[in-house]
């Protein structure tokens, strides 16, 4: 469709925090650094590894609970490096059919809500089954690339 695109997501490792009790935006930033040192070697292994795009946030309905993820590069798939860090783990999502809308310039997490909104009216409309509950950000770009940025949110197929 013009206004989203359905892909299929193989099952993949990703490395996952969750962060409690904060607003979205906090809880990205908390999140994306606790990750961010995982990468640079807060792990088992004291190995660095790539970063890696997207960067998602698992967004609940009524819950002031954020999960931020980063995507497990490709050649530590197998087998990542256990973080070092108790808030800090690895979970494995399985293969699913994922909605997603794609929009650019800098994402906040009232940005997000709209386009999510946006994506949610428009499946509905259309008589797509959803998993209305939730839904995932995702963001593509460093905070340092000012123009083409990439974002994304996604529900995932019923």
């Amino acid at each position: 469709a013009k206004d989203y695109e359905l892909r299929q997501y193989e099952t993949a490792k990703w490395v996952s925090t969750v962060i409690r009790g904060e607003t979205q935006k906090e809880a990205m930033h908390q999140g994306f650094w606790k990750l961010f040192h995982y990468i640079q070697g807060k792990n088992e292994k004291e190995m660095k590894i790539e970063m890696t795009v997207p960067v998602t946030c698992l967004i609940k309905s009524g819950c002031a609970e954020f999960k931020v993820s980063f995507f497990v590069p490709f050649e530590h798939q197998d087998s990542p490096p256990q973080p070092t860090n108790l808030d800090v783990f690895i979970e494995e999502r399985k293969a699913a059919a994922v909605f997603v809308r794609s929009f650019g310039g800098f994402a906040s997490p009232e940005k997000y809500a709209d386009e999510a909104e946006v994506l949610a009216r428009t499946l509905r409309n259309r008589g797509q089954p959803f998993h209305e509950d939730f839904f995932y950000t995702a963001g593509y770009d460093s905070p340092f690339k000012l123009f083409n940025r990439h974002n994304e949110v996604w529900y995932f197929k019923k």
